[in-house]
């Protein structure tokens, strides 16, 4: 009779799959991200000051004609224009100062620009990228041509790949540092004569396992036709006074990209932009509440042309090594410090002043921002505001090392604004060099920077440590050794249980659980045969489980749980009941089918005592999470983790035992046993979904009689 229901059943339950739905799918969930201590709920930095348009220097250019702008050590502007093929330089006050528009070159003839793209200046020279002429020309300050350089030979390019220079960058060393559209190796790296150095911070190229396997079996022709791994190509860059270098893309998968800002990824392999050192390493900090990447949080943008992660078209570095890069998407600029904490956002599409359609570029004047318009061709100024100068003023202290200024301007930040996360961490740090570790691990609280606040935690815990050595140690000594004996007892008591007969009390059916987790072939069996367990013990061990993963959800340390989230008892309930009945249930079904000689009651014995080792794991693991810090959060893993192993296989054998199966006859039904319990869960949430329905319907026929009576 048993079999014959437990057979009804599974047909039952496989029909109602394979029939129909009779319940419409419910809507996908939208999730919103909270964006901790971002400026963009803050005072502006910015405030837009000056609007002018290029048609004030009498030269009539099309819309995004003009492509980049940067300036000099005087704030003079430099402006490219691709369209008329010229030079345009301003003064600080955006004048028009002259136009390089036609040059004889170092050969003494007529030549000029074909589709330029980009400029840097030197303290001496400018540098043009005449993009179609695949060559950079450099002139002096005042316009008057100095050389051509050219495309630069090297064995590793590819064969007949173009040279397209469209940005570069030159350091103190007179290095150039060029970005081809075309070259997918990385940053061309050559002297300012032409010769070639190195590539370098090529993207990372990632394939999963699947497409390198299938790569084995291809072709020649067909590996041709696939798609070919290589890096993508960046394409704008700028560079520090230091020789740091920031540069960016916008050909990343979006997809990845974004799911690396959502995973807040601090790897930098799918990131927009990226700094790297003169030899290519990517040493960019990102310590921020998410990397620096722009927009994270596009779950409430309706229209289409913003949905998706932001496209990077230009990074400019800022005062007190801040740097800001543009997102081209949504005519926003974004402004990191050193660490890649996100100091504020701005900007927006329309027609106000301060408004962009589309941002081309941005460069610093000083304490002046100044953003291209590539649609309506136009320089709009941007002065820092008396929070940006705060801002800054407190990056200067704390780069300068005067802590105990930098402390007084963060305290006065959060004044204005109580949600920035960098003006904590910034006190914090403050704090943390004068040796008041104790203090600061408030500020990085406030932070939620499990990073910084696991450091200080460290100094913190060497004091502790220093002073209370020896009892510590004793304290460690007298656990193990009380533990010990308690393992001796529960040998002692095991040992007389099974040499005796007659009923087993409550406390040999507890202990027995001690013996069953390190012999769990002779333990299963004499907890089925030898009648050593019991339901009200097995109820016991998993009430303990209960209690041990709500203490792990209470009691563990801040950096194992920053955010402080836990969960409530009865969550706890449902979280070990549900798929533990699920197992037990499911089991009993499937081998009813499969000549199991366990019974309903020896399934549920034998799967509570296998819970055993997780309070013994998970107990030490919790109080242990209260003392570590963030390189030792891996043991802590590793505790939890042979917790579940543990107790995975004690549930493999309870059941190999408990129905006297064979290996493999075992890995088969507990492979079955996970099926049953996903036709199961199918059938109770159709069930509760047709019976709110159910009560919904009778409801509304309620209310409807109601109202006519």
């Amino acid at each position: 009779m048993k079999k014959l229901t437990s057979l009804i059943c599974l047909i039952f339950a496989l029909i109602m799959v394979m029939a129909p739905a009779a319940v419409a799918a419910a809507p996908y969930q939208t999730y919103t991200y909270s964006i901790n201590g971002f400026a963009l709920y803050s005072p502006d930095a910015y405030v837009p000051v000056q609007n002018m348009d290029y048609k004030y220097w009498g030269v009539d250019h099309a819309p995004g004609a003009i492509k980049d702008i940067v300036t000099d050590e005087k704030g003079n502007f430099y402006l490219i224009d691709a369209t008329n093929n010229e030079l345009i330089v301003l003064d600080s006050y955006l004048k028009l100062k002259f136009i390089i528009k036609n040059f004889v070159n170092d050969q003494g003839v007529p030549d000029g620009f074909t589709n330029p793209q980009g400029v840097f200046v030197t303290k001496d020279r400018i540098f043009v990228c005449d993009t179609d002429a695949s060559r950079i020309v450099t002139f002096d300050l005042a316009g008057h041509f100095l050389s051509v350089i050219p495309q630069p030979e090297s064995n590793l390019f590819t064969e007949g790949a173009a040279y397209k220079p469209i940005a570069l960058a030159v350091d103190q060393y007179d290095r150039l540092y060029v970005v081809s559209s075309t070259t997918y190796q990385g940053i061309i790296v050559m002297t300012d004569e032409g010769v070639f150095t190195s590539f370098i911070g090529a993207q990372k190229v990632v394939a999963n396992l699947w497409q390198l396997i299938w790569r084995r079996f291809q072709t020649d022709e067909q590996r041709a036709l696939s798609e070919s791994f290589i890096s993508t190509e960046f394409n704008n860059i700028s560079i520090t006074s230091e020789g740091f270098i920031y540069v960016t893309t916008q050909s990343l998968d979006e997809a990845k990209q974004q799911s690396a800002i959502q995973g807040k990824d601090k790897s930098g392999d799918y990131a927009p932009v990226k700094m790297l050192n003169a030899s290519g390493d990517e040493i960019m900090r990102r310590n921020g509440f998410y990397p620096p990447s722009g927009e994270v949080d596009v779950s409430n943008l309706s229209t289409d042309t913003l949905v998706g992660p932001s496209v990077i078209t230009d990074v400019a570095v800022g005062p007190e090594k801040t740097w800001s890069i543009v997102d081209r998407k949504r005519s926003k600029v974004f402004t990191y410090d050193f660490d890649g904490n996100l100091l504020f956002a701005f900007g927006d599409t329309g027609i106000m002043l301060g408004n962009i359609s589309i941002i081309q570029s941005i460069c610093y004047q000083g304490d002046v921002l100044a953003i291209l318009d590539g649609v309506n061709n136009s320089i709009t100024t941007y002065k820092r505001t008396e929070y940006g100068d705060a801002l800054v003023q407190a990056l200067a202290y704390q780069n300068n090392r005067q802590y105990d200024l930098a402390i007084n301007a963060w305290t006065e930040i959060l004044k204005r604004n109580s949600n920035f996360d960098t003006a904590y961490i910034g006190i914090g740090q403050s704090l943390f060099r004068q040796g008041e570790y104790s203090e600061a691990i408030d500020y990085y609280q406030s932070a939620y920077d499990t990073a910084n606040y696991s450091d200080a935690y460290k100094e913190l815990r060497k004091e502790w440590i220093s002073k209370y050595l020896f009892l510590l140690l004793a304290a460690v000594i007298v656990v193990i050794i009380l533990f010990s004996k308690f393992l001796k007892y529960a040998a002692k008591v095991n040992y007389k249980t099974s040499i005796t007969a007659g009923k087993r009390t409550y406390k040999q059916e507890l202990l027995f659980a001690f013996h069953l987790m390190f012999h769990p072939f002779d333990g299963f069996w004499d907890l089925k045969h030898e009648k050593r367990g019991s339901v009200r013990a097995g109820l016991t061990i998993i009430l303990i489980t209960i209690i041990s993963f709500y203490y792990q959800s209470i009691g563990q340390g801040y950096i194992m749980n920053p955010e402080g989230k836990y969960s409530s008892i009865l969550v706890q309930f449902a979280a070990v009941l549900a798929p533990f009945f699920l197992w037990v249930v499911g089991n009993w079904c499937l081998t009813t089918l499969f000549e199991g000689e366990g019974s309903f009651k020896d399934i549920f014995i034998a799967c509570s005592y296998s819970l055993a080792p997780v309070p013994l794991l998970i107990i030490p693991s919790t109080i242990f999470s209260n003392v570590i810090t963030a390189s030792e959060t891996a043991i802590v893993s590793l505790l939890v983790t042979v917790g579940y192993l543990w107790l995975g296989l004690l549930l493999f054998f309870g059941m190999m035992v408990t129905h006297d199966y064979s290996l493999g006859k075992n890995v088969l039904t507990s492979l079955g046993t996970i099926v049953a319990m996903a036709f199961i869960m199918f059938l109770a949430i159709l069930f509760t979904t047709l019976l709110g329905k159910v009560v919904s319907f009778v409801t509304n026929i309620i209310d409807e009689i109601s109202y006519r009576i």
